[in-house]
Formats: C-alpha cells, sequence, structure tokens
C-alpha cells in the first residue's frame, strides 16, 4: 500500500478511534460477480454501506473534506496470498505486468500513481520512455536552489522528444474503442508540456509539481486507454468467487471521535483487479455487503 496525504492535522491522538462508511466509484468498467462468499469475517459493530458508479475519470476531493488519496496495488508482487493461488496456472497466463522489473528492481516506487501506471498489462515502450522522465522530474525538485529547475527542465525536454518521436507508436497501442479519447488525452498532454516549459523558464519552481501532476495523469489516462480487456484467465477454482475485472474506486470516509482538530478525512482507494482479481473482488464485495459502515479502526503500533 502506498498513499498520499493531505490533510490539515496529520495525527489522531492515541486515544482516538476511527469509523468508517466506504462510497464505491468503480472508475473503469469492470464485471465482478456476486457469488457467496465461502469464509466471511464477522463484525461487532453496525454495518451500513453507500454504493454508486463513477464515469468520469480524475476526479477530485474538495480541499474542505482533507483528501487523502491512496493506492491499494493489491498482489502485484505477492499475489493471493490467503487463497493459495496456484503458481502453476499463474505461470501458464500472458504476463499481467511487463514492467514487473521496474518495480522491483532499482530503488522502490513510493509514488502510488506510478505504482498503478506500471501496474497496467500493457506493452509500450514508447509512452513509458514519455512517463518516466516527467516521474523523474519529482527528484530534481529536491536539488536546492535553481539547480532544480535546470534539471527538471531536462526531464521534460526528454519528455518532449520522447513523445514527439513516438507518438504513432503510442496511437497505434490505443485500443480501438478507446482511440479517440486517448488521442485526446494526447492532445492535452503536449499542450501542458509546452505549459511546464513557460513555467520553467519563467523560473517559478512552486508551480512546476502541480503541472507535473496534471501531466501524469494525462500520461496514466492514456495508458488506461491501451488496455483492451481482461488480459488473462482466471483458473477455473476461482471462477465461483467475486472478481474485478478490471479497476476500481472506493472512497472510504473516516471519522475521529472525540477529535476536534481534525475533520472528517476520506481515504480514495484504487483496487488494482488486473493483478489481483480475487483480492480486490472479495473486497469490493464486502464494501457492497456493507460489510465496513460503522466499524471501528483499531490503532495499531506499525512503523512505516
Amino acid at each position: 500500500m502506498a498513499a498520499l496525504l493531505s490533510c490539515p492535522y496529520s495525527a489522531a491522538s492515541p486515544a482516538s478511534s476511527s469509523s468508517t462508511k466506504f462510497f464505491s466509484r468503480h472508475r473503469t468498467p469492470f464485471p465482478i460477480s456476486h457469488n457467496h462468499l465461502a469464509t466471511r469475517r464477522s463484525s461487532p459493530l453496525p454495518i451500513r454501506c453507500q454504493i454508486h458508479n463513477q464515469q468520469q475519470k480524475g476526479n477530485s476531493f474538495s480541499i474542505k473534506e482533507c483528501a487523502i488519496s491512496i493506492a491499494l496495488s493489491v498482489g502485484l508482487v505477492t499475489g493471493v496470498p490467503a487463497l493459495d493461488w496456484c503458481s502453476n496456472a499463474y505461470a501458464a497466463a500472458n504476463p499481467v505486468v511487463p514492467d514487473l522489473a521496474v518495480l522491483i528492481s532499482g530503488p522502490p516506487i513510493k509514488d502510488p500513481g506510478a505504482l498503478l501506471r506500471y501496474a497496467l498489462p500493457i506493452d509500450n515502450k514508447a509512452i513509458r520512455e514519455v512517463q518516466k522522465p516527467l516521474e523523474d522530474i519529482t527528484e530534481s525538485l529536491k536539488v536546492a536552489g535553481v539547480k532544480a529547475l535546470d534539471s527538471a527542465e531536462r526531464n521534460l525536454r526528454q519528455a518532449s522528444r520522447a513523445l514527439t518521436q513516438g507518438k504513432s507508436l503510442v496511437v497505434s497501442g490505443l485500443a480501438e474503442s478507446k482511440k479517440e479519447h486517448g488521442v485526446e488525452l494526447l492532445g492535452k498532454l503536449e499542450a501542458g508540456m509546452k505549459e511546464l516549459q513557460q513555467i520553467v523558464e519563467d523560473r517559478n519552481r512552486d508551480e512546476v509539481a502541480a503541472k507535473q501532476k496534471e501531466l501524469l495523469q494525462y500520461v496514466g489516462g492514456v495508458e488506461e486507454d491501451m488496455v483492451d480487456g481482461f488480459p488473462y484467465q482466471v483458473p477455473e477454482e476461482y471462477q465461483s468467487m467475486p472478481l474485478l475485472k478490471g479497476r476500481a474506486t472506493v472512497d472510504m470516509k473516516v471519522k475521529v471521535k472525540d477529535n476536534p482538530s481534525l475533520t472528517d478525512c476520506v481515504f480514495r482507494i484504487v483496487l488494482d483487479g488486473y493483478n489481483a482479481p480475487v483480492t480486490a473482488g472479495n473486497f469490493v464485495d464486502l464494501v457492497e455487503r456493507h460489510f465496513y459502515d460503522g466499524m471501528e479502526i483499531q490503532r495499531g503500533n506499525i512503523a512505516w
């Protein structure tokens, strides 16, 4: 699990407890079966949940809501530990994550957006060559002084050059049913790069990160538009379970008791069914069954 936190109050007091309410937003179309689960966890608290679909991509939280974005790239490497995923059946399927080496080699990737982008079941080198230098701007901005902008400008030029040279390959990699939307996002990406170039030339360091985030959202959208259907067959023994064949977004509203300094917070959880269809499907099924509503969150003494 990786998280980006944006909250006016960063931590609850040790004596505080929290309750939850889930709102499921299905960001991408995904078939999910609602078969009865073989095992269910029990909850001592009342359960209540509201679920609805989300068609619009890239919705952002209100600052007043204290947005907390969380990306759950469940099972990227470990698979489904609780369900004894058959290694032979899994190996027989096509690789779900062509860029798995990116996730397990080199410095750990902590950005949830990057994790989700690399976890998409696509194999398009051209768009990855645009993505990587844009992500590297984050490291460039850690440098003190004007050198940060010089480094960020080099990253941007590399990304712009990669997009110019590889645009035809990017377009050819789009799913036919999503091609129009993907081309539209590419146009926004090109325009945004020019805007970021102007920001860098104006030496306006404070605006670089926000524009970079916007550009990476366009990149992620283009990569999502390259996915054409579910990439592999789930083994027969798991077909009777709830399966998430795609991705879903769940909003979890958390209320902190006895802490007037902290307003209600919303966790945005992205479930990755491409890489963990059973685990993600079970989670969505529990949300739809109102399993988590009103449940208290017990504080764990875990060092992150």
